[in-house]
């Protein structure tokens, strides 16, 4: 009889190791471990672990590690499937019914899985032979070195459009075969199928029991269409229930100290996973998706806590929040996340080459818990300059612990996040602002200072003092989209000013000095680079005033080609009105002098006419 992996889950989710173990191992809790003597040798010292997190028994004097079925194996002799009977009747769950169509579906998953096999087989080859050379000299590039590509199956694909299918076909496959298993591609007009991955890296995607069921492609064309490509839904491969490099991390679990706590990382890459692996840190990926419900649960199964480490721009912590949001509904006193950002705007690949894995494992070991990331999200969402949004803030906390279905979880994150809540904007006891603009306590006369005794409080303060002009920022925003349209006033004292907007000019003085390094700099190295430099509060004001400030060049449907024009307009309009607003307050200094009263009110009039062209974005007449 096979069991589906899905049924071995649920009878090791139902059973303690340290329980069924321990009925003829006397064990003794040690920390997070049991421990005890041997029961495979004759020995003194306890050198027997049972670790009920990682769901696994190590015996260091025999060298013996695995599951409960593999320790009932060994220290009973009973088959597979004995043991399979055995635990599941301890679990209360009745063993599945033969089912000849699932024995066919299986038969027909296991030819395509060999398919499979051959296909890495072959990609492996390609690497090593002469077409490979282009793509060997690549890994070596970025730090991988040829000792290394067996350990995690990397191949190549040549630019053949029919070298894998020509190779395959002559093993006995057929055509069909090959694109239910995505290795080929077959077109809508009916000709012949063709091979999915061409001139491409190949990375093996296996799934938990160690079979291989699809495969990712890094293109080696830096013009093609899709950076990363990998294989489609098939009867093999499903992307929401699989994690690239699952079954390394865990020998990595497996194989760490009986005393020693590791952590289980979740990264956004193919090489972000091997670069962990590398320093021996125990790393997964999700497919192309966001992290699904279902691949929270395998990561659940290996580790209580895993850590989930995106990119720091804008996008690597949507990401993060797409999974915070999945994930609430599912946390437990025993199960949640931790996140980790790398400094400096760079990727676990990155660290590991220029620094080194003793670099990577520091850095992934700072971790910051759910519940304070959930604040923080939720803290920088929007300003914090009235009593409603400050309820506002209020409410969104109480409405994120209230999805949290464990009740007793549910309230300790209440608790927490109020406490937050009240920590980082503390209660203000009448203060209003004097005749100079200057916050005084009521009746007393002196200045009031919030105290802000948190770096959340700081932060907060610092976001409350001024509010972005918001054509200042819908500029800068497309900047960021477009660090090419800054071309034209590299130099013009306006734009190294923020467009106007003070709080503006140190962020665009970056950008000015990387664009002036770099003439290929563009919006995602543009983001790299500012991710992790104190900008991220900043950026997140500028989103939110740019939204606000209805620029045409920022709408989903304008051309790039007419955005641009339209930036330039925007930029030439502002830049003339801040020349005006200064003009005006000298003028008014010069009233009565050289200066006519009629002069200053046509200059104060095209001023006026000109700020509300701006704001409504109309055309000059």
């Amino acid at each position: 009889m096979r069991f589906d992996e899905a049924f071995l889950d649920e009878i090791k989710s139902r059973l303690r190791p340290s329980d069924v173990i321990g009925r003829t191992v006397k064990l003794q809790k040690r920390g997070r471990e049991f421990v005890g003597l041997s029961p495979f040798t004759k020995e003194k010292t306890p050198s027997f672990y049972v670790n009920d997190d990682k769901g696994q028994f190590f015996d260091f004097s025999s060298g013996k590690t695995g599951d409960l079925i593999a320790f009932l194996q060994e220290s009973e002799r009973l088959s597979f499937v004995e043991a399979v009977e055995r635990l599941a009747a301890e679990a209360g769950l009745s063993l599945p019914s033969p089912d000849p169509r699932a024995a066919e579906h299986e038969k027909k998953r296991q030819g395509l899985s060999d398919w499979m096999d051959l296909a890495a087989q072959w990609f492996s080859r390609m690497l090593a032979g002469p077409q490979g050379a282009a793509a060997r000299a690549y890994l070596e590039r970025r730090g991988l070195p040829a000792s290394e590509w067996a350990r995690f199956g990397l191949g190549f694909a040549p630019a053949s459009r029919t070298g894998l299918k020509d190779y395959l076909v002559t093993k006995g496959a057929r055509p069909a075969e090959l694109v239910e298993a995505g290795l080929l591609i077959a077109p809508e007009d009916g000709s012949a199928p063709y091979d999915r991955f061409r001139d491409r890296i190949l990375f093996p995607i296996v799934e938990g029991r160690g079979r291989i069921v699809s495969f990712g492609g890094r293109a080696m064309d830096p013009e093609a269409r899709a950076k990363y490509l990998n294989g489609p839904e098939t009867e093999l491969f499903h992307k929401g229930r699989t994690l690239y490099g699952l079954p390394e991390a865990r020998r990595l679990l497996a194989a760490a100290p009986p005393d020693a706590q590791p952590a289980l990382v979740v990264v956004e890459g193919y090489m972000d996973v091997i670069a962990c692996q590398r320093a021996d840190i125990a790393a997964v990926a999700p497919l192309g998706t966001a992290l699904t419900e279902e691949q929270m649960e395998l990561l659940w199964r290996r580790h209580p806590e895993p850590t989930l480490c995106f990119d720091g721009d804008r996008a690597g912590r949507q990401a993060a929040f797409r999974a915070m949001d999945r994930a609430l509904p599912l946390l437990t006193p025993a199960r949640s996340f931790r996140f980790s950002v790398v400094e400096g705007g760079k990727d676990p690949d990155d660290v590991l080459r220029e620094q080194g894995a003793a670099a990577l494992r520091s850095q992934l070991s700072r971790t910051t818990g759910f519940s304070e990331m959930l604040f923080r999200r939720e803290f920088e969402s929007e300003p914090l300059d009235t009593p409603e949004r400050r309820a506002g803030l209020k409410a969104r906390l109480r409405a994120a612990a209230s999805r949290i279905a464990d009740r007793d979880l549910q309230s300790a994150y209440r608790d927490d996040l109020l406490a937050r809540f009240e920590a980082a904007l503390p209660s203000r006891a009448a203060p209003f602002p004097g005749p100079d603009g200057r916050r005084r306590s009521s009746g007393q006369g002196r200045v009031w200072i919030d105290p802000a005794p948190t770096s959340l409080g700081r932060t907060a303060a610092r976001r409350l003092a001024s509010d972005l002009d918001l054509s200042a920022a819908a500029l800068v925003r497309w900047i960021l989209e477009d660090p090419t349209c800054l071309d034209a006033c590299l130099e013009t004292p306006f734009a190294a000013a923020g467009f106007g907007e003070p709080a503006l000019a140190g962020l665009v003085k970056e950008i000015i000095r990387l664009r002036l390094q770099s003439e290929h700099l563009d919006s995602q190295g543009l983001a790299r680079h500012l991710a992790g430099r104190d900008f991220d509060a900043l950026l997140t004001d500028i989103d939110r005033a740019a939204a606000k400030s209805g620029a045409p060049f920022l709408k989903q449907d304008v051309s790039l080609e007419d955005a641009r024009s339209q930036w330039s307009q925007a930029f030439a309009r502002l830049s003339r009105l801040v020349a005006l607003d200064e003009a005006v307050s000298t003028a008014k200094g010069n009233l009565g002098g050289t200066l006519s009263v009629d002069a200053f009110s046509r200059l104060k009039g095209e001023r006026d006419r000109l700020r509300r062209q701006i704001r409504n974005w109309q055309d000059e007449p």
